[in-house]
């Protein structure tokens, strides 16, 4: 087992591999920006390290200041978290030569994964079945035109290196596809160091679907169910929960299968997740994989009963896969909320600045991972996301239930959230028996959110 770790991240996914280390009896050496100095993964890891300003550019994706941190604090791996570096093959790269352990798949398998047009090209290859697009990278705007007149409107233009809904713009005609490849490009550019971006046929009103891949160096893959994260806003997950309601045994059996069948050729080992559109009529198409950690993998945890992060730890330190992943079983229902420092009543504005009041919710089936804290300055710098609300329960109803009862109990002040926003989500008819779609969010707000209101 590794004997320090650094997290080449911030925020909650940095707290939770603190936690994770702590549990293994691992030390851990954090990484921050000058914007950063008083979160709280800085103050809870053993030693802490400035990498550079508060642009993510000059701190967060600076592979060389990582790395030196990772040296000056004689670390043996490093984790990613996820965005920012975590699906970087050049930065696993650079840490193999440095005899770093990159906590993550093989640099050969996120190139083969992690960038989304050549993991469309590998899902054919190995038989699974894609959305329509172009064959490869678009490069010009002329080049977009003719594969959307190919493939026929709408269209998806897509990032290759994207993540958490970056670098991602729809497009109904020529007009708004060309407006949407320049914008995405530039998104992708600044978000990811990579302007690269594919198209691919826009399938409406569809649920996304992703699947949890958990595989050892020594040959184990086994899929760990799936996700429903169709509740997005922008292209951006706000809920999740699992298991789907649009699920049935023999669709998650058939899915399930065609994610460990890709996972397994192109030898992928560590924690990873396929995503997929599904319609209504059960037919599936893969979008992409994230070669990294999810956000949303504490239901997969809660609804499971075990531990992704120390499983992706012990993996990277070549130990094979625990007998509860192997054997891992359906136990509960789980629903997470990402809480973002937005404000819903006013066309989700960012709202940063400091919190003066924080109270987080608790009780019987409740979980909170979060880095916020009274006197906490949320920065304007990063993704607004402040804290993830997981509820669980023997039922979908009963962790409906107390998800609407933990967002009621939630008090943060000096900023706004969309904690108000998903509380009314959670009474909604519709919701609540399970019929939606990846349209339902942007449904509510064409319709006036100012009604949804307490």
């Amino acid at each position: 087992m590794f004997n320090k770790v650094l997290i080449a991240n911030r925020g909650e996914i940095a707290l939770r591999v603190i936690r994770a280390c702590k549990e293994l009896g691992i030390k851990t050496l954090a990484v921050y920006s000058e914007a950063d100095v008083d979160s709280l993964h800085v103050q809870l890891a053993d030693e802490s390290i400035c990498i550079g300003p508060a642009a993510s550019s000059e701190s967060y994706l600076k592979i060389d200041r990582i790395i030196s941190a990772a040296e000056i604090g004689d670390v043996d791996a490093i984790h990613p978290g996820y965005g920012f570096l975590a699906e970087n093959a050049h930065f696993a790269d650079v840490c193999a030569s440095c005899n770093i352990k990159f906590i993550g798949p093989m640099p050969d398998a996120i190139r083969a994964m992690g960038d989304k047009n050549t993991a469309r090209a590998t899902a054919r290859n190995a038989g699974v079945p894609v959305t329509p697009g172009s064959d490869g990278l678009v490069e010009t705007e002329q080049e977009a035109l003719k594969v959307a007149k190919k493939i026929g409107y709408p269209v998806m233009i897509k990032a290759v290196a994207g993540g958490g809904g970056k670098g991602m713009r729809p497009a109904h005609n020529d007009v708004s596809l060309v407006q949407g490849f320049h914008g995405a490009r530039m998104e992708a550019e600044k978000a990811f160091g990579n302007r690269g971006v594919y198209i691919e046929k826009l399938i409406e009103n569809p649920h996304h679907i992703e699947f949890q891949i958990m595989a050892d160096s020594h040959g184990e893959v086994v899929h760990i169910g799936e996700r429903d994260c169709s509740m997005q806003r922008r292209n951006q997950k706000i809920i999740e929960e699992t298991p789907s309601p649009l699920m049935t045994e023999a669709l998650r059996k058939k899915m399930g299968a065609a994610s460990v069948k890709l996972a397994e050729s192109v030898g992928y080992v560590g924690a990873g997740t396929m995503e997929y559109l599904v319609d209504d009529h059960g037919n599936f198409y893969f979008m992409e994989m994230n070669t990294r950690i999810q956000v949303e993998h504490t239901i997969t945890e809660e609804a499971y009963g075990i531990d992704l992060v120390k499983e992706q730890i012990k993996v990277a330190a070549g130990e094979p896969l625990s007998h509860f992943v192997r054997n891992a079983k359906l136990k509960y229902h789980a629903i997470e909320c990402r809480v973002n420092a937005e404000d819903p009543f006013n066309n989700f504005q960012p709202s940063p600045g400091k919190i003066d009041l924080y109270y987080a919710p608790g009780g019987r089936g409740i979980r909170i991972d979060s880095h916020a804290y009274a006197g906490y300055t949320v920065p304007p710098h990063y993704d607004s996301m402040i804290a993830k609300v997981i509820a669980m329960g023997t039922t979908r109803g009963n962790a409906i239930d107390r998800m609407r009862r933990a967002l009621s109990e939630y008090i943060v002040r000096g900023i706004k959230t969309t904690v108000p926003f998903q509380e009314a989500i959670m009474r909604d008819p519709d919701f609540i028996r399970g019929k939606y779609s990846t349209s339902f969010v942007g449904k509510i707000i064409e319709s006036g959110v100012a009604k949804l209101r307490r």
